[in-house]
């Protein structure tokens, strides 16, 4: 049987360029996502999203990327789960692709903010029935005695809204849109000598140089 230390795997899929590499970060980012698509990757929109809690410790779980607007990264969430929280104590935030598919990688540095309601309530209003529903049923990242509670709660919220075409967006409930300061590209190459290619904002505008594996 294979251990943890003895897994392996050489990539060899592509190669990346400074001088093939768009100079604009956020149009490669589309770029390689349209190529993330293409390759059937599952969940491509699926990222970690890492933030930083009052103590200073850090927390890292998987959402879902739900638009580039203006070129901000947008994501939904209950304004009262612990990310919310920590977003609201410290908006500065990590965002992390991996497309194995694609032997590619690719995290973003930034800084998150609310989108306004009405665009979260376009959005919410957009979403199936069914999640709408586990958004007023949710109390994210509270503790709860067990399943049945949040079981009782759908009956609860289903009676409540029938009939009810649109469901108005709960006030704990809204979007995100990450600002990037930060953006670097990785694929993967033979012998772990992989291509990075690192974006910073500096005075308003984007630096690139290549970064060492």
């Amino acid at each position: 049987m294979q251990t943890i230390a003895e897994i392996r795997r050489e990539y060899s899929k592509a190669s990346l360029d400074v001088s093939t590499i768009s100079d604009d970060p956020v149009k490669q980012f589309e770029k390689w996502f349209r190529d993330a698509l293409d390759a059937e990757v599952l969940e491509p929109n699926a990222m970690n999203l890492a933030t930083l809690n009052s103590n200073n410790r850090p927390s890292a779980r998987i959402v879902l990327l739900k638009g580039i607007e203006e070129n901000k990264f947008l994501f939904y969430s209950n304004y009262q789960s612990q990310k919310g929280r920590e977003l609201d104590h410290a908006p500065a935030c990590a965002l992390t692709f991996f497309w194995p598919e694609l032997e590619r990688q690719i995290r973003i540095e930034g800084v998150a903010e609310r989108v306004d309601a009405n665009r979260s309530e376009l959005y919410f209003q957009s979403r199936p029935r069914s999640s709408q529903i586990g958004a007023w049923t949710s109390p994210q990242s509270s503790i709860i005695e067990n399943r049945s509670i949040l079981e009782e709660r759908v009956k609860q919220m289903e009676k409540k809204f029938e009939g009810v075409e649109k469901l108005p967006k709960p006030n704990q409930w809204g979007g995100y849109q990450v600002t990037a300061n930060m953006i670097e590209f990785w694929q993967g190459r033979p012998s772990r000598l992989h291509d990075r290619i690192q974006f910073t904002k500096i005075d308003g505008r984007w630096k690139i140089h290549r970064l060492a594996p």
